[in-house]
């Protein structure tokens, strides 16, 4: 079976809501990725086979197949086709999934796999809620298997802190240190590799630059992280501090086969050892990221100390920490350079990002084998293994 290779990975800067990128239209901002990557890598447009692109939120700006109007914003050939894909928070990562099963199985030697999402351009609407997209026939049967239907994230984060006994300070506790850790990576140049020059008005190269992730704090006072308000409960533990940002961003990875790589003087970075999909509870919600890990991990070959990194979707400060509870992952493996509590999330290109930290960061560590996994809306979940070459 042909191996699959990272040849490249590029991210923008993560934005804040309504800030440094609030401008920038979610086609621009993915072309404007694309194009990046291209020039990069020195990569042959035409040789181009596919680029897939997660999106979370395809309705507004982000609707009509918007990966390939993004291949024509940045200029690419008319001949590249484009797809877009929906796993909710994992779409960045499935369409590197997707991009690399297609080359093992030998239908394509070139793939572009990429994620955006404009949350100030395409702001949650109803439509993203539980149960929108039920219809007359079953959603009686869905409604009655689940006691009344799904929850919204939040609530079902509540679930997960009682389930894992998981602590206000301990969920505090660890926001602070991806904050912490996110601001000493910044300001070390480890995220400076991998970011795409962007500037915050589309129309004026001019402008100021973005060269930075915005919503990483500098000054964080623990006293007021405690003091926030619980969200979704009454008696809760989940609070705007700690649960991801509401973001801007894109990114995107070069996908090849070995063989193209080593035909046109491509140097692959990693391989992708292991793909894995799983479902878990629907109510939970965060649980599918245990079993999607098993199932990478038996793909790989692999046991969970054989692991140098670990990345796991910061989508509520629980999830790393129901992770690091469930397989005894030590401090030092995990979201490293902090995750989505203090760089944000970006719906459909988080999944992208955070493998292009975490090829960047086994490099400059030496580590040799990275899992990355992120749980989705209503119980799924993707698990990624890529080893360094």
């Amino acid at each position: 079976m042909p191996e699959a290779v990272i040849v490249d990975a590029v991210r923008t800067p993560v934005g804040r809501r309504g800030g440094a990128l609030a401008k920038w239209h979610p086609v621009d901002l993915l072309g404007h990725t694309l194009r990046y990557l291209v020039e990069r890598s020195g990569i042959r447009p035409d040789d181009i086979e596919d680029v897939i692109a997660g999106c979370a939120m395809q309705h507004e700006h982000q609707s009509g197949n918007l990966g390939r109007h993004a291949v024509l914003s940045a200029g690419l050939p008319e001949s590249v086709p484009a797809v877009t894909l929906d796993r909710q928070c994992g779409s960045g990562q499935q369409a590197v999934s997707f991009a690399a099963q297609a080359i093992m199985a030998g239908s394509m030697d070139v793939v572009i796999a990429c994620g955006v999402e404009s949350m100030s351009q395409t702001p949650l609407p109803n439509a993203f809620q539980p149960g929108a997209a039920l219809g007359p026939q079953y959603a009686p049967l869905e409604l009655a298997r689940y006691d009344g239907g799904l929850l919204a994230q939040g609530a079902s984060s509540e679930l997960m802190n009682t389930r894992f006994e998981l602590s206000r300070e301990a969920l505090d506790g660890y926001s602070i240190r991806s904050h912490r850790r996110a601001l000493a990576a910044t300001d070390a140049g480890r995220f400076r590799e991998q970011l795409v020059p962007i500037t915050t008005d589309p129309l004026d190269p001019t402008s100021p630059a973005v060269d930075r992730d915005e919503g990483i704090r500098r000054e964080l006072d623990p006293a007021k992280m405690a003091a926030l308000r619980a969200v979704f409960a009454e008696d809760g533990a989940t609070t705007a501090g700690n649960s991801s940002q509401i973001s801007d961003g894109a990114a995107a990875l070069l996908i090849t086969s070995e063989e193209y790589a080593a035909a046109h003087g491509l140097r692959p970075r990693a391989r992708l050892r292991a793909l894995a999909v799983a479902a878990d509870d629907p109510i939970i919600q965060f649980t599918a990221v245990l079993p999607a890990t098993r199932k990478a991990l038996k793909q790989a070959g692999l046991e969970i100390d054989d692991i140098d990194l670990f990345e796991v979707n910061e989508a509520f400060a629980g999830v790393p920490l129901m992770f690091q509870k469930t397989f005894g992952v030590p401090d030092d493996k995990l979201n490293v350079n902090g995750g989505s509590v203090a760089i944000g999330h970006p719906l459909g290109s988080t999944g992208a990002r955070m493998l292009t930290d975490l090829l960047h960061e086994l490099e400059r560590s030496g580590g040799r084998y990275g899992l990355q996994t992120i749980c989705e809306a209503s119980g799924t979940a993707n698990a990624t293994i890529i080893e360094r070459v």
